[in-house]
């Protein structure tokens, strides 16, 4: 019932991630992260515990793939759940359950990646990768948004839309930059 993008800015080491829903508030669910460690963003049937665990390892240096390996192979309930990771040096690693429910699946590039799952279908999250890589010139925050903008475009979550978020991480542990759209018929226009 989500989609998300997490990526690193080469430039400064921001890491950022922006998530959109047709549930209500996935700002509060989705997105976890710190400055110099990593951004995680647990979805379909979220477990928070893949947001606080999972950023405690990529603080005692753990890769995005230790991470992703260690949080399904622990969880009785991965078959329904997805979660995307990426580390402080721009390395993605995702998990998408087989109880799903679809169109679910991930696709990544050099430091970033996209997941999502009650998709519209995969041109969503390849729309949302292709417009992230192409928009190079602006502001990190910018290209963030502009690239859930054509998954959007793509078709989105099949069921609609209500909420989104943005959060973008710099030195500290917590977000430099926080946003959130809760519940309005167009929260990525916002």
């Amino acid at each position: 019932m989500t989609w998300s993008i997490l990526a690193r800015d080469a430039r400064t080491g921001a890491l950022g991630l922006l998530c959109a829903s047709r549930a209500l508030a996935v700002g509060a669910v989705v997105p976890y992260g710190a400055g110099r460690t990593g951004a995680i963003a647990t979805q379909a049937f979220a477990n928070p515990f893949f947001g606080v665990d999972g950023l405690r390892m990529l603080q005692d240096g753990c890769s995005s793939q230790e991470v992703v390996s260690a949080l399904a192979a622990l969880d009785e309930g991965r078959d329904h759940r997805q979660v995307h990771v990426i580390d402080r040096a721009g390395c993605v690693a995702a998990h998408t359950g087989p109880a799903c429910i679809e169109w679910s699946g991930s696709v990544c590039g050099p430091d970033v990646s996209v997941a999502g799952n009650m998709l519209a279908g995969p041109q969503v999250v390849e729309a949302t990768l292709a417009a992230y890589l192409a928009a190079q010139a602006l502001d990190f925050d910018e290209r963030l948004i502009v690239a859930m903008e054509a998954g959007e475009r793509a078709g989105g979550d099949k069921r609609g839309r209500q909420s989104c978020a943005i959060r973008i991480w710099t030195e500290a542990p917590f977000p430099s930059f926080d946003l959130r759209v809760d519940d309005h018929a167009a929260p990525l226009a916002e």
